[in-house]
Parts: structure tokens; sequence; C-alpha cells
């Protein structure tokens, strides 16, 4: 079986949803990232690979891949495994290439809430088992788990204070491409603002007396993000060095109620399956969604939070739903040059009740 590799992977920057990036339609930014990951590509690129969201449906793959100006020939593909579509999508062209159906492919996810034309979210799950907003099912998980708010909080702390760091240290403008006059930093990201103060005078703002709050959860976000992927073979042939090698990956189902859980099974499931333990684990990019997922999870699996997220996440920087697992991994190629892990894993929880990981080697 041929490995796959990354070689290359970029981002736009976050936006607020009516943000910086609200006149830019999905594929418009969708074509941004392909652009710049193929303009010194001298070989055909096989498919491109988008996951979505919220809209406007069709098939957003190809329509990205005609707007950034791909010859005719490269065709498209549109995944939804809700906000895991990203993920999903460079998963399923690592697993492409592993069966031979191809050798080079973009995969990743675009997001634009600002334009879609969809009011109201999809059913995650059918009524009489129950379909809880995302918020609510937080909600959920911090009361049947016992996260308090504190714990959130101190996460959340965490997440924005790291961002900040990696922002000043220009680690983000490493990822991104060039949008117009639009800065290198996310939208979301406040320097001048006390965020530890924040923390502590933000409300509840899913349920009465409840836990999550606007500072410990996500924002609501434009972006989109993609990967570079090659056969390793293919890499060497066109003298390019890949960063990180794809090893496996697992997706599995959990209650609807708690879709947070899902990544504590699917990371589970992958290490079993590849005869490796927690411990071998150096580094997890986790969609922080909310912070009582990140907080479930390093108490679940016994992991610490200084290999989680290292350089900041979505508490802080945002959430644009089907790009962010393909965030995830855009992040796991810079980090994975500055901190040379052995493994890594990149993994999300999803909206219906669902995990999904991928395991990665840094290539040496």
């Amino acid at each position: 079986m041929r490995n796959a590799v990354i070689v290359n992977a970029k981002r736009t920057v976050i936006g607020k949803k009516n943000g910086v990036l609200k006149h830019y339609s999905p594929e418009q930014l969708a074509s941004f990232v392909i652009h710049d990951l193929t303009k010194e590509l001298n070989e055909s690129v096989d498919d491109i690979i988008l996951g979505n969201t919220v809209g406007p449906g069709g098939n957003l793959g190809r329509l990205s891949a005609l707007e950034s100006g791909l010859p005719y020939m490269v065709p498209g593909l549109t995944v939804d495994r809700q906000c895991g579509s990203g993920l999903e999508a460079i998963r399923l062209a690592c697993h492409l290439i592993q069966g031979g159906a191809g050798d080079i492919y973009i995969a990743g996810g675009v997001e634009s809430v600002s334009t879609s034309p969809f009011k109201s979210r999809a059913r995650f799950s059918p009524a009489y088992i129950g379909d809880p907003d995302m918020g609510i099912a937080a909600e959920n998980i911090a009361e049947k788990y016992r996260i308090t708010r504190e714990m959130q909080d101190e996460f959340a702390n965490l997440s924005y204070q790291r961002s900040l760091d990696s922002h000043e240290k220009g680690y983000f403008s490493d990822e991104m491409v060039r949008i117009a006059d639009i800065s290198f930093r996310d939208e979301g990201l406040k320097p001048d603002l006390n965020y530890e103060r924040m923390l502590k005078r933000v409300s509840p703002c899913f349920k009465k007396n409840g836990t999550v709050t606007a500072g410990n959860s996500c924002g609501v976000n434009d972006g989109a993000a993609a990967v570079l992927i090659m056969s390793e073979d293919k890499a060497k042939e066109l003298n390019l060095q890949p960063i990180l090698r794809f090893v496996d990956s697992s997706v599995i189902g959990v209650d609807p109620n708690y879709p947070a859980s899902g990544p504590i099974p699917a990371v589970s499931k992958l290490l079993f399956k590849n005869k490796l333990s927690i411990e071998d684990i150096d580094l997890i990019e986790l969609n922080e969604a909310f912070a009582v997922k990140v907080a479930l999870f390093a108490q679940a699996l016994s992991f610490s939070y200084d290999r989680i997220n290292p350089e900041g996440g979505a508490i802080a920087l945002g959430h644009p739903y089907g790009a962010s697992g393909a965030i995830l991994v855009t992040r796991l190629f810079y980090e994975a040059q500055r901190l040379e892990p052995n493994y890594c894993i990149s993994t999300i929880g999803i909206g219906g009740g669902l995990g999904i990981a991928v395991l990665w080697e840094r290539i040496k």
C-alpha cells in the first residue's frame, strides 16, 4: 500500500460572520487557497476534495477548482460530515492515494456563514433521539461529566494566551494566503482585550445557570483551508519535501445528545488499531468548538493540555465549520516543523454524534 504525505498546507485568515470576509463567496475563499497550493506545481491534480457544511449547496469542490483557474480537466468533489467535513476530505484523499486512485490531491474545507442562504441549521438527529443545538449539547456534556465553568474558563484562557503568543511570533502568517489588503490576523483575536477579566464577566449564553459562555466557546466564522497531498513516490519524483505521513484514520458514532464526546472513542479506536497508547502521541490538534470538549478529552484520556493545541485554537481564532478540520491539519503541518513530534493526531467532535480522528507521523 502506498504512502500519502502532505507537502504543503495553507488557510485563509478566519473572519467573523459578516466580518472581513463577508463579501467573498465560499468558492472564492477556497480558490485563494487552491491557487496558492498549485501555483508552482507543474503536475496535474487528480481531484479537489472540499468539505462544506452550511451551503449554498451544489458541488463546491468543482466550483472552487474552476474559480481558482485550474484546467477544466481537474474535477472536484464536495463532502459533508458537518463540522468534520474538512478533516473528512483530507482523510478521503489519503485513502484514495493509498488505494492507487491518484497521486496528487488538494483536500480541505471552506465555509462562508456570511453568504449562506440557509437561516437555520440542518437536522443532526431524529427528534425522538434528541437533536440539541451545539450549545445545549455542550451544556449536556458539562452536566453529565461534571466539567465546571472554572475548568472551561481555565482552558479558554489558555487558548487565548497561546493564540496571542503565536500571532505575535508570526506563526499564523506562515499558514495564511494573501487576500487583498486583509490583515494576517484572525478577526476574532483581540490583542488589547483582557481575556481573563472577560471570562469572569460573561454570562452563560445557552442555558440559565449553565457553564458554557461566549468566552469559553468558539465564534461563528468564515474561512477556508486545504493541504496538498501526494503519494510519497510522487513527492520524491518532484523533489518536494513532505512533512507529515498519513498513518491511519477512524470515524465513530456517539449519542447525538453528547457530540463533544466524539473525539474520545475516535482517538481510542485509532490508537488500538495501530497498537499505540496515548503516551505515544506527542501532539494533538483538537477542534475547540467548546472548552468543555477539550476539558473532557484531557480528563478521559489523561492527556496533558501541554500537548493539545499548543499554539491556540478555535475558541480564540474561530470555527468556520467545514474548514475547521483542515485548519487542524494545516496547524499540525507547521507545528511538526517547529516542535518535531513523532506521532500527532487531528480530531474533531461533530454535530449529530460523530467523532473523527487522523493519525500522522512526522517525516524525519
